[in-house]
């Protein structure tokens, strides 16, 4: 029997913390001063700065400089966040009929993977490649 939906923020937040629990130690420690914020939808001065005019349209967003760019030199600055957004999130995997603990994990590792430096075109060439290796 599948485990149910989170329909709180409690409950998303359990889920969220179990995702990223799941993660390899290593990739977890790597990642650093990295905080993670869960809140129902971005605001609307993120989505406007984005060009995204539907409030659906964004599940997560990483806020910060990516590690590639970061230099010792640098002046410090607030921790590095990533934002998953519950409710967007919560109506895509509704509407995909997906489980909601996929959709946070796809969300958090394409987030962490713009923390490492990566593009959005550059994590979808990795994710092309792991659904090719798989088959």
């Amino acid at each position: 029997m599948a485990a149910p939906q989170p329909r709180t923020q409690a409950e998303f937040e359990i889920v969220a913390q179990e995702v990223w629990d799941a993660l390899p130690l290593t990739f977890r420690e790597t990642v650093g001063n990295l905080t993670i914020q869960i809140v129902d939808f971005a605001d609307a001065e993120t989505l406007n700065h984005l060009g995204i005019r539907n409030r659906y349209g964004l599940l997560g967003l990483y806020h910060g400089l990516g590690l590639p760019f970061k230099s010792s030199w640098d002046l410090p600055r607030g921790p590095d966040m990533i934002f998953l957004y519950r409710i967007p999130i919560l109506a895509f995997a509704h509407g995909g009929m997906e489980p909601v603990r996929d959709v946070i994990q796809h969300v958090l590792i394409h987030e962490i993977g713009h923390h490492f430096g990566f593009s959005d075109e550059d994590m979808e060439r990795i994710e092309e490649s792991a659904i090719a290796d798989e088959d």
